[in-house]
Protein backbone atom coordinates (compact mmCIF):
# COMPACT_ATOMS: atom_id res chain seq x y z
CA UNK A 1 0.00 0.00 0.00
CA UNK A 2 1.47 3.37 -0.96
CA UNK A 3 2.36 5.92 1.66
CA UNK A 4 0.00 8.86 2.00
CA UNK A 5 0.84 12.25 3.34
CA UNK A 6 -1.70 13.99 5.50
CA UNK A 7 -1.53 17.55 6.81
CA UNK A 8 -0.58 16.07 10.21
CA UNK A 9 2.26 14.06 8.63
CA UNK A 10 3.55 17.15 6.88
CA UNK A 11 3.76 19.04 10.16
CA UNK A 12 5.76 16.17 11.69
CA UNK A 13 8.17 16.20 8.76
CA UNK A 14 9.06 19.81 9.50
CA UNK A 15 11.36 18.46 12.23
CA UNK A 16 12.77 20.21 15.27
CA UNK A 17 14.80 22.63 13.18
CA UNK A 18 11.74 23.97 11.33
CA UNK A 19 10.00 27.06 12.53
CA UNK A 20 6.38 26.52 13.65
CA UNK A 21 3.71 27.59 11.22
CA UNK A 22 2.40 31.07 11.73
CA UNK A 23 -1.23 31.60 12.62
CA UNK A 24 -1.84 32.99 9.14
CA UNK A 25 -0.32 29.91 7.52
CA UNK A 26 -2.45 27.60 9.67
CA UNK A 27 -5.59 29.50 8.72
CA UNK A 28 -4.71 29.34 5.03
CA UNK A 29 -3.98 25.63 5.29
CA UNK A 30 -7.50 25.11 6.66
CA UNK A 31 -9.21 27.50 4.26
CA UNK A 32 -7.71 26.20 1.03
CA UNK A 33 -9.40 22.75 1.09
CA UNK A 34 -12.65 24.33 2.31
CA UNK A 35 -12.67 26.83 -0.55
CA UNK A 36 -11.62 24.13 -3.02
CA UNK A 37 -14.49 21.87 -1.90
CA UNK A 38 -17.09 24.59 -2.34
CA UNK A 39 -15.70 25.68 -5.70
CA UNK A 40 -15.48 22.12 -7.00
CA UNK A 41 -19.18 21.79 -6.09
CA UNK A 42 -19.89 24.89 -8.16
CA UNK A 43 -17.86 23.35 -11.00
CA UNK A 44 -20.05 20.25 -10.83
CA UNK A 45 -23.15 22.46 -11.09
CA UNK A 46 -21.72 24.15 -14.20
CA UNK A 47 -21.48 20.71 -15.83
CA UNK A 48 -25.30 20.37 -15.68
CA UNK A 49 -27.88 21.57 -18.27
CA UNK A 50 -28.68 23.88 -19.89
CA UNK A 51 -24.92 23.93 -20.43
CA UNK A 52 -23.36 21.03 -22.34
CA UNK A 53 -20.14 21.05 -20.29
CA UNK A 54 -20.67 17.50 -19.00
CA UNK A 55 -16.91 16.85 -18.87
CA UNK A 56 -16.48 19.41 -16.07
CA UNK A 57 -17.83 16.77 -13.69
CA UNK A 58 -14.49 14.96 -13.98
CA UNK A 59 -12.22 17.77 -12.70
CA UNK A 60 -14.92 18.63 -10.12
CA UNK A 61 -14.61 15.19 -8.57
CA UNK A 62 -10.84 15.16 -8.99
CA UNK A 63 -10.55 18.34 -6.91
CA UNK A 64 -13.03 16.96 -4.37
CA UNK A 65 -10.88 13.83 -4.11
CA UNK A 66 -7.82 15.98 -3.39
CA UNK A 67 -9.72 17.79 -0.65
CA UNK A 68 -10.73 14.56 1.09
CA UNK A 69 -7.72 12.31 0.65
CA UNK A 70 -5.99 11.39 3.89
CA UNK A 71 -8.28 13.45 6.10
CA UNK A 72 -10.34 12.44 9.11
CA UNK A 73 -13.98 11.58 8.76
CA UNK A 74 -14.87 14.74 10.67
CA UNK A 75 -12.99 16.87 8.16
CA UNK A 76 -14.67 14.90 5.37
CA UNK A 77 -18.05 15.68 6.86
CA UNK A 78 -17.44 19.43 6.72
CA UNK A 79 -15.75 19.41 3.33
CA UNK A 80 -18.53 17.23 1.93
CA UNK A 81 -21.13 19.68 3.18
CA UNK A 82 -19.35 22.57 1.49
CA UNK A 83 -19.14 20.58 -1.75
CA UNK A 84 -22.86 19.79 -1.49
CA UNK A 85 -23.78 23.42 -0.93
CA UNK A 86 -21.58 24.57 -3.81
CA UNK A 87 -23.37 22.11 -6.07
CA UNK A 88 -26.96 22.19 -4.85
CA UNK A 89 -27.47 25.87 -4.00
CA UNK A 90 -27.15 27.03 -7.63
CA UNK A 91 -28.68 23.83 -9.05
CA UNK A 92 -31.91 24.19 -7.06
CA UNK A 93 -32.33 27.97 -7.15
CA UNK A 94 -35.46 27.49 -9.27
CA UNK A 95 -37.32 26.10 -6.24
CA UNK A 96 -37.47 29.66 -4.87
CA UNK A 97 -38.63 31.39 -8.04
CA UNK A 98 -42.19 31.96 -6.83
CA UNK A 99 -42.07 31.35 -3.08
CA UNK A 100 -38.90 33.17 -2.09
CA UNK A 101 -35.49 31.98 -0.92
CA UNK A 102 -36.64 30.17 2.24
CA UNK A 103 -37.68 26.83 0.70
CA UNK A 104 -34.73 26.89 -1.71
CA UNK A 105 -32.16 27.43 1.04
CA UNK A 106 -33.78 24.85 3.31
CA UNK A 107 -33.92 22.22 0.56
CA UNK A 108 -30.30 22.75 -0.46
CA UNK A 109 -29.14 22.71 3.17
CA UNK A 110 -30.96 19.43 3.88
CA UNK A 111 -29.88 17.69 0.68
CA UNK A 112 -26.27 18.77 1.24
CA UNK A 113 -26.30 16.75 4.47
CA UNK A 114 -26.34 13.58 2.37
CA UNK A 115 -23.26 14.81 0.53
CA UNK A 116 -21.63 15.60 3.88
CA UNK A 117 -22.11 12.00 5.01
CA UNK A 118 -20.69 10.77 1.72
CA UNK A 119 -17.70 13.08 2.24
CA UNK A 120 -17.09 11.58 5.68
CA UNK A 121 -17.21 8.09 4.19
CA UNK A 122 -14.88 8.95 1.32
CA UNK A 123 -12.37 10.46 3.73
CA UNK A 124 -12.51 7.23 5.76
CA UNK A 125 -11.75 5.01 2.73
CA UNK A 126 -9.23 7.39 1.18
CA UNK A 127 -6.24 5.42 2.53
CA UNK A 128 -7.44 2.10 1.12
CA UNK A 129 -6.00 0.56 -2.03
CA UNK A 130 -8.33 1.27 -4.93
CA UNK A 131 -9.52 4.54 -3.36
CA UNK A 132 -11.52 5.69 -6.47
CA UNK A 133 -13.62 2.50 -6.47
CA UNK A 134 -14.76 2.88 -2.87
CA UNK A 135 -15.28 6.62 -3.24
CA UNK A 136 -17.45 6.31 -6.37
CA UNK A 137 -19.53 3.52 -4.80
CA UNK A 138 -20.07 5.67 -1.71
CA UNK A 139 -21.28 8.54 -3.87
CA UNK A 140 -23.89 6.32 -5.52
CA UNK A 141 -24.93 4.98 -2.10
CA UNK A 142 -25.51 8.60 -1.08
CA UNK A 143 -27.62 9.20 -4.18
CA UNK A 144 -29.61 6.04 -3.43
CA UNK A 145 -30.40 7.31 0.06
CA UNK A 146 -31.23 10.80 -1.17
CA UNK A 147 -33.66 9.34 -3.72
CA UNK A 148 -35.64 7.63 -0.96
CA UNK A 149 -35.68 9.81 2.16
CA UNK A 150 -37.13 11.99 3.50
CA UNK A 151 -40.69 12.16 2.13
CA UNK A 152 -40.02 9.50 -0.55
CA UNK A 153 -36.77 11.19 -1.58
CA UNK A 154 -35.51 13.87 -3.93
CA UNK A 155 -33.22 12.48 -6.70
CA UNK A 156 -32.72 15.86 -8.40
CA UNK A 157 -29.02 16.38 -9.04
CA UNK A 158 -28.07 12.76 -9.69
CA UNK A 159 -24.75 12.82 -11.53
CA UNK A 160 -26.31 10.84 -14.38
CA UNK A 161 -28.72 13.70 -15.11
CA UNK A 162 -25.82 15.95 -16.11
CA UNK A 163 -24.48 13.50 -18.71
CA UNK A 164 -27.08 13.61 -21.50
CA UNK A 165 -24.48 15.01 -23.92
CA UNK A 166 -21.51 13.04 -22.60
CA UNK A 167 -19.50 10.04 -23.76
CA UNK A 168 -20.68 7.99 -20.78
CA UNK A 169 -24.35 8.15 -21.83
CA UNK A 170 -24.59 4.56 -23.25
CA UNK A 171 -23.94 3.22 -19.75
CA UNK A 172 -27.49 4.30 -18.87
CA UNK A 173 -28.73 1.39 -21.01
CA UNK A 174 -26.38 -0.98 -19.18
CA UNK A 175 -27.20 -0.17 -15.57
CA UNK A 176 -29.39 2.92 -15.41
CA UNK A 177 -28.56 6.12 -13.58
CA UNK A 178 -26.50 4.38 -10.84
CA UNK A 179 -24.01 2.83 -13.28
CA UNK A 180 -23.82 5.98 -15.41
CA UNK A 181 -23.19 8.15 -12.34
CA UNK A 182 -20.73 5.64 -10.90
CA UNK A 183 -18.64 5.72 -14.07
CA UNK A 184 -18.40 9.52 -14.03
CA UNK A 185 -17.41 9.71 -10.36
CA UNK A 186 -14.96 6.80 -10.69
CA UNK A 187 -13.27 8.51 -13.62
CA UNK A 188 -13.03 11.81 -11.73
CA UNK A 189 -11.50 10.23 -8.63
CA UNK A 190 -9.25 8.14 -10.88
CA UNK A 191 -7.85 11.29 -12.48
CA UNK A 192 -6.87 12.58 -9.05
CA UNK A 193 -5.30 9.25 -8.15
CA UNK A 194 -3.24 9.23 -11.35
CA UNK A 195 -1.84 12.66 -10.54
CA UNK A 196 -1.12 11.56 -6.98
CA UNK A 197 0.68 8.45 -8.17
CA UNK A 198 2.91 10.52 -10.42
CA UNK A 199 3.92 12.53 -7.39
CA UNK A 200 4.32 9.38 -5.29
CA UNK A 201 6.68 7.98 -7.91
CA UNK A 202 9.20 10.64 -6.90
CA UNK A 203 9.11 9.50 -3.27
CA UNK A 204 12.37 7.59 -2.59
CA UNK A 205 10.77 5.71 0.33
CA UNK A 206 8.10 3.90 -1.71
CA UNK A 207 8.92 0.68 -3.56
CA UNK A 208 8.62 0.42 -7.29
CA UNK A 209 6.27 -2.61 -7.10
CA UNK A 210 3.83 -0.71 -4.89
CA UNK A 211 3.98 2.31 -7.16
CA UNK A 212 3.34 0.21 -10.24
CA UNK A 213 0.35 -1.58 -8.71
CA UNK A 214 -1.22 1.61 -7.39
CA UNK A 215 -0.58 3.43 -10.65
CA UNK A 216 -2.15 0.57 -12.63
CA UNK A 217 -5.24 0.67 -10.39
CA UNK A 218 -5.51 4.43 -10.85
CA UNK A 219 -5.17 4.12 -14.61
CA UNK A 220 -7.89 1.47 -14.71
CA UNK A 221 -10.16 3.79 -12.75
CA UNK A 222 -10.02 6.17 -15.71
CA UNK A 223 -9.88 3.73 -18.61
CA UNK A 224 -12.51 1.20 -17.56
CA UNK A 225 -15.44 3.70 -17.40
CA UNK A 226 -14.51 5.16 -20.78
CA UNK A 227 -14.02 1.73 -22.36
CA UNK A 228 -17.27 0.52 -20.79
CA UNK A 229 -19.16 3.44 -22.31
CA UNK A 230 -17.87 2.62 -25.79
CA UNK A 231 -18.59 -1.09 -25.27
CA UNK A 232 -22.18 -0.25 -24.29
CA UNK A 233 -22.88 1.74 -27.45
CA UNK A 234 -24.53 -1.23 -29.27
CA UNK A 235 -27.21 -1.15 -26.56
CA UNK A 236 -28.31 2.27 -27.86
CA UNK A 237 -30.59 1.99 -30.87
CA UNK A 238 -33.49 3.83 -32.46
CA UNK A 239 -34.52 0.98 -34.76
CA UNK A 240 -38.30 0.70 -35.15
CA UNK A 241 -38.71 -2.83 -33.77
CA UNK A 242 -42.50 -2.52 -33.62
CA UNK A 243 -43.00 -0.14 -36.50
CA UNK A 244 -43.69 3.54 -36.04
CA UNK A 245 -46.39 5.86 -34.74
CA UNK A 246 -47.07 9.49 -35.50
CA UNK A 247 -47.29 11.37 -32.22
CA UNK A 248 -48.30 14.96 -31.53
CA UNK A 249 -47.25 16.86 -28.40
CA UNK A 250 -49.28 19.98 -27.62
CA UNK A 251 -47.89 23.02 -25.82
CA UNK A 252 -50.83 25.34 -25.32
CA UNK A 253 -48.91 27.89 -23.25
CA UNK A 254 -50.30 29.69 -20.20
CA UNK A 255 -51.67 33.22 -19.93
CA UNK A 256 -49.28 34.02 -17.08
CA UNK A 257 -46.22 32.32 -15.63
CA UNK A 258 -45.84 31.57 -11.95
CA UNK A 259 -48.22 30.27 -9.33
CA UNK A 260 -51.00 32.64 -10.43
CA UNK A 261 -51.53 30.67 -13.62
CA UNK A 262 -53.59 28.26 -11.49
CA UNK A 263 -56.14 31.03 -11.00
CA UNK A 264 -56.66 31.04 -14.78
CA UNK A 265 -57.46 27.38 -15.17
CA UNK A 266 -60.07 27.80 -17.88
CA UNK A 267 -57.71 29.94 -19.94
CA UNK A 268 -55.05 27.20 -19.76
CA UNK A 269 -57.55 24.59 -20.95
CA UNK A 270 -58.74 26.87 -23.76
CA UNK A 271 -55.15 27.43 -24.86
CA UNK A 272 -54.62 23.68 -25.30
CA UNK A 273 -57.94 23.21 -27.05
CA UNK A 274 -57.10 26.07 -29.40
CA UNK A 275 -53.63 24.72 -30.23
CA UNK A 276 -55.06 21.25 -30.88
CA UNK A 277 -57.67 22.71 -33.23
CA UNK A 278 -54.91 24.68 -34.94
CA UNK A 279 -53.03 21.41 -35.45
CA UNK A 280 -56.20 19.85 -36.89
CA UNK A 281 -56.42 22.70 -39.39
CA UNK A 282 -52.78 22.18 -40.39
CA UNK A 283 -53.46 18.47 -40.91
CA UNK A 284 -56.45 19.23 -43.15
CA UNK A 285 -54.34 21.70 -45.13
CA UNK A 286 -51.66 19.06 -45.65
CA UNK A 287 -49.10 21.03 -43.63
CA UNK A 288 -48.78 18.40 -40.89
CA UNK A 289 -49.15 14.62 -40.71
CA UNK A 290 -52.27 13.16 -39.15
CA UNK A 291 -51.23 12.06 -35.65
CA UNK A 292 -52.15 8.61 -34.40
CA UNK A 293 -52.51 10.08 -30.92
CA UNK A 294 -52.01 13.39 -29.13
CA UNK A 295 -50.36 14.13 -25.78
CA UNK A 296 -51.32 17.09 -23.62
CA UNK A 297 -49.24 18.26 -20.64
CA UNK A 298 -49.83 17.92 -16.93
CA UNK A 299 -52.41 20.45 -15.67
CA UNK A 300 -53.70 21.17 -19.17
CA UNK A 301 -57.19 20.90 -17.65
CA UNK A 302 -57.14 21.85 -13.98
CA UNK A 303 -60.93 22.03 -14.26
CA UNK A 304 -62.29 18.56 -13.54
CA UNK A 305 -63.94 17.44 -16.81
CA UNK A 306 -65.92 14.74 -15.00
CA UNK A 307 -67.84 17.30 -12.96
CA UNK A 308 -67.65 20.39 -15.19
CA UNK A 309 -69.73 20.11 -18.40
CA UNK A 310 -68.00 23.12 -20.01
CA UNK A 311 -64.54 21.56 -19.60
CA UNK A 312 -65.79 18.23 -20.90
CA UNK A 313 -67.33 19.87 -23.97
CA UNK A 314 -64.12 21.78 -24.73
CA UNK A 315 -61.99 18.63 -24.53
CA UNK A 316 -64.39 16.64 -26.68
CA UNK A 317 -64.36 19.41 -29.27
CA UNK A 318 -60.55 19.22 -29.48
CA UNK A 319 -60.52 15.42 -29.63
CA UNK A 320 -63.07 15.31 -32.46
CA UNK A 321 -61.31 18.08 -34.36
CA UNK A 322 -57.97 16.28 -34.44
CA UNK A 323 -59.58 12.85 -34.92
CA UNK A 324 -57.22 11.03 -32.56
CA UNK A 325 -57.19 9.99 -28.89
CA UNK A 326 -55.69 12.53 -26.48
CA UNK A 327 -54.02 12.02 -23.12
CA UNK A 328 -55.34 14.97 -21.07
CA UNK A 329 -53.64 16.18 -17.89
CA UNK A 330 -56.38 16.93 -15.37
CA UNK A 331 -56.98 17.63 -11.71
CA UNK A 332 -59.77 15.29 -10.63
CA UNK A 333 -61.63 14.85 -7.36
CA UNK A 334 -62.92 11.34 -6.68
CA UNK A 335 -66.30 10.52 -5.18
CA UNK A 336 -64.75 10.13 -1.74
CA UNK A 337 -63.21 13.62 -1.92
CA UNK A 338 -59.63 12.64 -2.77
CA UNK A 339 -57.71 14.85 -5.20
CA UNK A 340 -55.61 13.33 -7.98
CA UNK A 341 -53.17 14.63 -10.56
CA UNK A 342 -54.54 12.53 -13.37
CA UNK A 343 -53.91 11.69 -16.99
CA UNK A 344 -57.15 10.89 -18.82
CA UNK A 345 -57.30 8.90 -22.05
CA UNK A 346 -59.96 10.60 -24.18
CA UNK A 347 -61.19 8.76 -27.28
CA UNK A 348 -62.92 10.61 -30.17
CA UNK A 349 -65.81 8.14 -30.13
CA UNK A 350 -65.96 6.72 -26.60
CA UNK A 351 -64.92 9.72 -24.53
CA UNK A 352 -62.79 9.10 -21.39
CA UNK A 353 -61.81 5.43 -21.28
CA UNK A 354 -58.80 5.14 -18.96
CA UNK A 355 -56.95 7.12 -16.29
CA UNK A 356 -53.55 7.25 -14.62
CA UNK A 357 -53.09 8.89 -11.23
CA UNK A 358 -49.65 10.32 -10.47
CA UNK A 359 -47.92 8.14 -7.89
CA UNK A 360 -44.81 10.12 -6.96
CA UNK A 361 -46.37 13.37 -5.84
CA UNK A 362 -44.21 16.33 -4.93
CA UNK A 363 -43.81 17.21 -1.23
CA UNK A 364 -44.49 20.87 -0.44
CA UNK A 365 -45.90 21.25 -3.97
CA UNK A 366 -48.72 18.71 -4.26
CA UNK A 367 -48.96 17.83 -0.60
CA UNK A 368 -47.61 19.23 2.67
CA UNK A 369 -45.92 16.69 4.94
CA UNK A 370 -46.09 17.58 8.63
CA UNK A 371 -48.49 20.38 7.73
CA UNK A 372 -48.96 21.67 11.28
CA UNK A 373 -45.22 21.82 11.94
CA UNK A 374 -44.37 23.42 8.62
CA UNK A 375 -47.25 25.87 8.97
CA UNK A 376 -45.71 27.15 12.20
CA UNK A 377 -42.67 28.34 10.23
CA UNK A 378 -44.27 29.39 6.94
CA UNK A 379 -47.67 30.66 5.89
CA UNK A 380 -47.00 29.48 2.31
CA UNK A 381 -48.47 26.06 3.17
CA UNK A 382 -51.86 27.67 2.59
CA UNK A 383 -51.10 27.68 -1.16
CA UNK A 384 -51.70 23.90 -1.08
CA UNK A 385 -55.23 23.92 0.34
CA UNK A 386 -55.85 20.21 -0.20
CA UNK A 387 -53.23 17.50 -0.45
CA UNK A 388 -53.15 15.35 -3.56
CA UNK A 389 -53.47 11.59 -3.12
CA UNK A 390 -51.14 9.04 -4.67
CA UNK A 391 -52.08 6.70 -7.46
CA UNK A 392 -51.35 3.00 -7.05
CA UNK A 393 -51.02 1.55 -10.56
CA UNK A 394 -48.45 2.07 -13.35
CA UNK A 395 -49.72 4.22 -16.19
CA UNK A 396 -49.79 2.58 -19.62
CA UNK A 397 -52.41 3.78 -22.11
CA UNK A 398 -53.22 1.91 -25.32
CA UNK A 399 -53.50 4.75 -27.83
CA UNK A 400 -54.29 3.76 -31.44
CA UNK A 401 -52.66 0.40 -30.81
CA UNK A 402 -49.52 1.85 -29.20
CA UNK A 403 -48.63 1.21 -25.56
CA UNK A 404 -47.76 4.64 -24.10
CA UNK A 405 -46.12 4.72 -20.68
CA UNK A 406 -46.81 7.74 -18.45
CA UNK A 407 -44.43 9.33 -15.95
CA UNK A 408 -45.90 12.65 -14.89
CA UNK A 409 -43.39 15.50 -14.47
CA UNK A 410 -41.65 14.97 -11.08
CA UNK A 411 -41.84 11.19 -11.59
CA UNK A 412 -39.22 11.36 -14.35
CA UNK A 413 -36.57 11.86 -11.65
CA UNK A 414 -37.36 8.50 -10.04
CA UNK A 415 -35.89 5.36 -11.58
CA UNK A 416 -38.75 3.06 -10.56
CA UNK A 417 -41.52 5.36 -11.79
CA UNK A 418 -40.24 5.28 -15.36
CA UNK A 419 -38.98 1.71 -15.42
CA UNK A 420 -42.23 0.05 -14.45
CA UNK A 421 -44.08 1.63 -17.38
CA UNK A 422 -41.66 -0.23 -19.66
CA UNK A 423 -41.89 -3.50 -17.73
CA UNK A 424 -45.67 -3.18 -18.12
CA UNK A 425 -45.35 -3.02 -21.89
CA UNK A 426 -44.77 0.62 -22.85
CA UNK A 427 -43.39 1.02 -26.38
CA UNK A 428 -43.07 4.79 -25.95
CA UNK A 429 -42.84 7.00 -22.86
CA UNK A 430 -44.59 10.31 -22.25
CA UNK A 431 -43.52 12.76 -19.53
CA UNK A 432 -46.39 15.28 -19.35
CA UNK A 433 -45.18 18.24 -17.31
CA UNK A 434 -46.08 21.69 -16.06
CA UNK A 435 -43.11 24.00 -15.58
CA UNK A 436 -45.04 27.27 -15.68
CA UNK A 437 -44.59 27.77 -11.94
CA UNK A 438 -40.81 27.99 -12.43
CA UNK A 439 -40.82 30.69 -15.12
CA UNK A 440 -37.64 30.73 -17.27
CA UNK A 441 -35.40 28.94 -14.79
CA UNK A 442 -32.99 26.09 -15.54
CA UNK A 443 -35.47 23.61 -14.10
CA UNK A 444 -37.00 23.00 -17.53
CA UNK A 445 -33.67 22.01 -19.06
CA UNK A 446 -32.68 19.90 -16.08
CA UNK A 447 -35.90 17.94 -16.41
CA UNK A 448 -35.50 17.64 -20.18
CA UNK A 449 -32.06 16.11 -19.62
CA UNK A 450 -33.63 13.54 -17.28
CA UNK A 451 -36.00 12.50 -20.07
CA UNK A 452 -33.05 12.13 -22.46
CA UNK A 453 -31.35 9.82 -19.96
CA UNK A 454 -34.57 7.81 -19.63
CA UNK A 455 -34.80 7.43 -23.41
CA UNK A 456 -31.37 5.74 -23.52
CA UNK A 457 -31.87 3.87 -20.25
CA UNK A 458 -34.95 2.06 -21.59
CA UNK A 459 -34.37 2.45 -25.36
CA UNK A 460 -37.69 4.20 -25.91
CA UNK A 461 -38.86 7.34 -27.65
CA UNK A 462 -39.76 9.89 -24.97
CA UNK A 463 -42.19 12.73 -25.54
CA UNK A 464 -42.26 15.70 -23.18
CA UNK A 465 -45.44 17.79 -23.57
CA UNK A 466 -45.17 20.85 -21.30
CA UNK A 467 -47.71 23.60 -20.67
CA UNK A 468 -45.30 26.48 -21.31
CA UNK A 469 -42.11 24.81 -22.56
CA UNK A 470 -39.73 23.41 -23.32
CA UNK A 471 -41.69 20.55 -24.95
CA UNK A 472 -39.68 17.99 -26.90
CA UNK A 473 -39.61 14.70 -28.78
CA UNK A 474 -36.60 12.55 -27.89
CA UNK A 475 -35.39 9.55 -29.86
CA UNK A 476 -34.37 6.30 -28.11
CA UNK A 477 -30.71 7.28 -28.52
CA UNK A 478 -31.25 10.41 -26.41
CA UNK A 479 -31.24 12.81 -29.33
CA UNK A 480 -33.76 15.68 -29.22
CA UNK A 481 -35.40 15.64 -32.65
CA UNK A 482 -37.79 18.56 -32.04
CA UNK A 483 -38.41 21.06 -29.27
CA UNK A 484 -40.45 24.18 -28.69
CA UNK A 485 -39.59 27.61 -27.38
CA UNK A 486 -40.52 28.91 -23.95
CA UNK A 487 -43.98 30.43 -23.46
CA UNK A 488 -45.06 29.87 -27.04
CA UNK A 489 -48.15 27.97 -28.17
CA UNK A 490 -46.95 25.23 -30.48
CA UNK A 491 -47.29 21.58 -31.44
CA UNK A 492 -44.73 18.94 -32.35
CA UNK A 493 -45.65 16.17 -34.78
CA UNK A 494 -43.30 13.35 -35.65
CA UNK A 495 -43.25 9.75 -36.78
CA UNK A 496 -41.27 7.95 -34.07
CA UNK A 497 -39.93 4.40 -33.65
CA UNK A 498 -41.74 1.99 -31.34
CA UNK A 499 -39.68 -0.54 -29.39
CA UNK A 500 -40.44 -3.48 -27.10
CA UNK A 501 -37.03 -5.02 -26.30
CA UNK A 502 -35.63 -4.38 -22.84
CA UNK A 503 -32.18 -3.03 -22.08
CA UNK A 504 -30.09 -4.58 -19.26
CA UNK A 505 -30.97 -1.50 -17.20
CA UNK A 506 -34.69 -2.24 -17.62
CA UNK A 507 -34.31 -5.95 -16.88
CA UNK A 508 -32.10 -5.64 -13.82
CA UNK A 509 -33.80 -2.64 -12.20
CA UNK A 510 -32.29 -1.83 -8.79
CA UNK A 511 -29.75 -4.68 -8.89
CA UNK A 512 -26.78 -2.58 -10.15
CA UNK A 513 -27.53 0.09 -7.55
CA UNK A 514 -27.74 -2.58 -4.84
CA UNK A 515 -24.36 -4.02 -5.84
CA UNK A 516 -22.74 -0.57 -5.70
CA UNK A 517 -24.24 0.06 -2.26
CA UNK A 518 -22.77 -3.25 -1.06
CA UNK A 519 -19.37 -2.28 -2.47
CA UNK A 520 -19.61 1.03 -0.61
CA UNK A 521 -20.51 -0.78 2.61
CA UNK A 522 -17.61 -3.19 2.12
CA UNK A 523 -15.10 -0.40 1.62
CA UNK A 524 -16.39 1.53 4.59
CA UNK A 525 -16.30 -1.60 6.76
CA UNK A 526 -12.72 -2.28 5.71
CA UNK A 527 -11.68 1.26 6.56
CA UNK A 528 -13.38 1.24 9.96
CA UNK A 529 -11.93 -2.16 10.86
CA UNK A 530 -8.45 -0.99 9.91
CA UNK A 531 -8.83 2.18 11.98
CA UNK A 532 -9.97 0.20 15.03
CA UNK A 533 -7.03 -2.21 14.75
CA UNK A 534 -4.58 0.63 14.38
CA UNK A 535 -5.97 2.31 17.48
CA UNK A 536 -5.70 -0.88 19.51
CA UNK A 537 -2.12 -1.39 18.36
CA UNK A 538 -1.01 1.95 19.78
Amino acid sequence: MTATTTPADESKQLGPQSAPLSRKARVLRALVPAAASALSGVLLYVSFPPRTLWWLALPAFAVFAWCLHGRSWKAGLGLGYLFGLGFLLPLLVWTGVEVGPGPWLALAAIEAMFVALVGAGIAAVSRLPGYPLWAAALWIAGEAARARVPFSGFPWGKIAFGQADGVFLPLAALGGTPVLGFAVVLCGFGLYELVRQVREARDPHSTGSVRRGAAAAALLSVLVPVAGAFAARPLVSDDAEDGTATVAAIQGNVPQAGLEFNAQRRAVLDHHVRETERLADRVKAGKAKQPDFVLWPENSSDIDPFTNPDAREAIERAVKAVGAPISVGGVVESKDGKLFNEQILWDPEKGPTDTYDKRQIQPFGEYIPLRDVVGFFSSDVGMVRQDFSRGTKPGVFTMAGTKVGLATCYEAAFDWAVRDTVTHGAQLISVPSNNATFDRSEMTYQQLAMSRIRAVEHSRTVTVPVTSGVSAIIMPDGRVSQKTKWFTADSLVEEVPLRSSQTPATRYGVLPEGILVLIAAGGLGWAVTGAVRARRAR
